[in-house]
């Protein structure tokens, strides 16, 4: 069987970003299950509704990689109770112009990692949001919202031992839910 082939969008520019960090972890994983592709939204100019004409290069390229997928991992944090403004527009360029959406129809799961007890869960809500809105079958159950502390990445960038079975278990069903959902 080929591999489904998953786009993973990181909501933090940051170098030394925890939510890098655990995309890359997610990434050696579920290697055996997923050919990953980091979807790469750094470069995106702000969206402009004035350019859906002529969109640049970047945004082509988004758009690009994201129809190649067969289903997305958004891993990102919480910034100031929601969704980074990178990602937001990451989105916003991803389905547009209208009737161009490359986000719909694509099955998707949303995972992120924070200092704070409550990890990103007021971020994924809103996420949810927006991908309801653009027709992204989102994977409700198990919810991943990990509050990061000192090990929980091993010196190599894994997950240490407590944490691998638990992760690897969402990432399981999300297989599970590309499988059922992808177009």
């Amino acid at each position: 069987m080929q591999k489904l082939q998953i786009g993973m969008v990181v909501g933090s520019l940051r170098k030394d970003s925890l939510n890098r960090q655990l995309a890359n972890a997610i990434v050696k994983l579920a290697q055996e299950d997923f050919s990953f592709k980091f979807i790469e939204i750094g470069q995106l100019p702000l969206y402009n509704q004035d350019d859906d004409d002529h969109q640049t290069d970047v945004v082509k390229a988004l758009k690009a990689a994201i129809v190649a997928c067969d289903g997305l991992i958004f891993v990102s944090p919480e910034y100031n109770r929601s969704i980074p403004g990178v990602l937001k527009n990451a989105l916003d360029h991803g389905s547009r112009p209208p009737g161009k959406n490359s986000w719909g129809g694509k099955p998707a799961a949303l995972i992120g990692i924070s200092p704070s007890a409550v990890g990103t869960a007021i971020s994924q809500q809103h996420l949810r949001g927006v991908l309801a809105t653009l027709d992204v079958p989102t994977m409700c159950q198990p919810e991943m919202f990990l509050q990061y502390k000192e090990g929980f990445f091993d010196k190599n960038g894994n997950f240490n031992e407590g944490s691998r079975d638990f992760v690897k278990k969402w990432v399981d069903r999300f297989s599970r839910w590309v499988v059922t959902n992808k177009s």
